[in-house]
């Protein structure tokens, strides 16, 4: 291995975390009578035999009725999947959380303007700003907290929404309250303690009664971790092509990704968009689903129009093992929302069933689109495979390579070297990278869950650069030693 072919491979792969899923497009050409339940199930069908999938639960509405709910495949623990299955929607649930904080704005309870302080005594930070951090900001996300100053996911996770807020107490602000949009799920961990302290029921309780059951959420709940989970949210992650059953590790999920809902709940859920559903007013819709100016994020919800094309309000929501889409598309009248058992990015489903649905309501061909990972992956491979084929070729021949260094000056050999430790760097800096792209901080561990192929190109390369560092230099060293001059034996005279 050349240090060309090295910032070769490393440049190639590189640019494989740049891309994404697909985006979803809207059209301005609507043509609503594609999407039917007979085209919906034929979709999910070809698209579960062509991704290898493992399971889905789907929920269409048009105007504010169900088009169709259902599920598709099966769990990780092989139970068929149906419409009343109850599946971890992740940040989905974030919505859910700001609709509660908002009725009790309407009771008259709580004042979005008023510091969190106010209704949260205990919320504390190593950081006098907090005091001013208010509770439109909490929904916003422009509170300031994020995971650049308290990688929460990165911490040992508390147990209860109390232990979270008081997790809090030693961190700091990232950016002045109301300045910054930083995605952070403690923004609405402090939320739904909020709601604790304010209504003076547990978080849980409160949702069940306020939320779901007044929309009809009949199979509805919220929990504190994923070992509170069905199956302690066991799903799948995607690696080359294939599916794999994986575990999920515990975390701390009340408030911010912890709720578990059916297709038939979320099909409830979708159509309470319109007008509040009763729990809301539609002027408190309206705050639930609108940005601050200059933002695209409101409150669980965001913008996700393209340039001047129609309204989009999407939001996804992502475990290790799952993910999940939520989509309202205003103009159409269409909303939708997609729960796989698939983990984020590398099994991004959600996003690109969601654009195939979305194809059908606008009166397209769906496509067949897949995961980027599919296809990513395989280039991953290959790359893993060059680069440890290049380290044993450079190592087998790294005498041949020393002798020809040896006539060089020492200065411009361990500059030849110096490239080889661009592999090891990446895998430290990883984590680091893709939290920079992703906008959140997380492990190696995680990361592993999240693409696994990209680990393992990143460990393999790290390895073979090591390998063939180390051999070359042991090479190099030893053949610059000059050789000992034989002893001489005098006769004793």
């Amino acid at each position: 291995m050349t240090s060309r072919s090295l910032l070769a491979v490393l440049a190639v792969a590189c640019a494989a975390l740049a891309v994404g899923p697909a985006a979803v497009a809207a059209d301005s050409g609507p043509r609503p009578a594609a999407l039917t339940p007979t085209a919906i199930d034929s979709y999910l069908h070809g698209y579960l035999d062509r991704t290898g999938l493992p399971g889905a639960t789907v929920a269409v509405t048009r105007e504010g009725e169900v088009v169709h709910t259902a599920g598709y495949g099966r769990s990780a623990a092989g139970e068929d999947l149906t419409a009343h299955t109850p599946m971890p929607i992740a940040s989905l649930s974030k919505s859910m959380t700001a609709m509660a904080v908002l009725r009790l704005v309407e009771e008259g309870e709580v004042a979005l303007d008023e510091p969190v302080r106010q209704y949260v005594p205990e919320f504390t930070m190593a950081d006098e700003r907090a005091g001013r951090i208010t509770v439109r900001q909490l929904l916003n996300q422009t509170s300031g907290m994020a995971d650049s100053a308290h990688p929460d996911l990165r911490r040992p996770q508390p147990h209860t929404l109390r232990e979270a807020v008081a997790a809090l107490g030693s961190a700091r602000l990232a950016t002045e309250p109301g300045t910054t949009w930083n995605y952070h799920n403690p923004n609405y961990a402090v939320a739904a303690r909020l709601v604790e302290s304010v209504s003076g029921r547990p978080y849980a309780d409160y949702l069940s009664d306020e939320v779901f059951t007044p929309l009809g959420m009949a199979d509805a709940r919220s929990v504190d971790t994923t070992d509170d989970m069905p199956d302690h949210a066991r799903g799948h992650v995607r690696a080359y092509g294939q599916v794999f059953a994986a575990d999920h590790p515990r975390w701390f999920v009340a408030g911010a990704f912890g709720v578990l809902a059916s297709a038939d709940d979320l099909a409830q859920w979708l159509i309470a968009q319109r007008d509040g559903g009763g729990v809301l007013s539609p002027a408190g819709l309206d705050t639930l689903h609108t940005p601050p100016d200059g933002e695209r994020y409101a409150m669980g919800w965001s913008d996700a129009r393209e340039g001047d094309g129609p309204p989009v309000l999407q939001h996804s929501g992502q475990l290790l093992t799952h993910n999940a889409l939520q989509t309202l598309l205003p103009e159409q009248g269409i909303s939708l929302a997609v729960v796989t058992n698939t983990g984020m990015v590398s099994g991004d489903d959600a996003a690109v069933i969601t654009d195939g649905l979305i194809g059908l309501a606008h009166g397209r061909d769906p496509g067949t689109g897949e995961p980027f990972s599919m296809t990513a992956d395989y280039l991953l491979a290959a790359l893993t495979l060059l680069a440890l084929g290049l380290a044993v070729r450079g190592a087998l021949r790294a005498r041949r390579w020393a002798a020809r260094a040896a006539a060089r000056p020492r200065w411009r050999t361990a500059l030849r070297l110096l490239p080889y430790t661009l592999g090891p760097a990446l895998l430290y800096g990883l984590t680091d990278l893709a939290g920079l792209l992703m906008n959140r901080a997380g492990t190696l561990g995680q990361l592993l869950y999240v693409w696994p192929a990209l680990v393992i190109w990143a460990a393999a390369t790290a390895l073979a650069c090591t390998v063939l560092l180390l051999a070359r230099a042991l090479a190099w060293l030893t053949a610059r030693e000059p050789a000992s001059a034989p002893r001489a034996f005098l006769p004793v005279t």
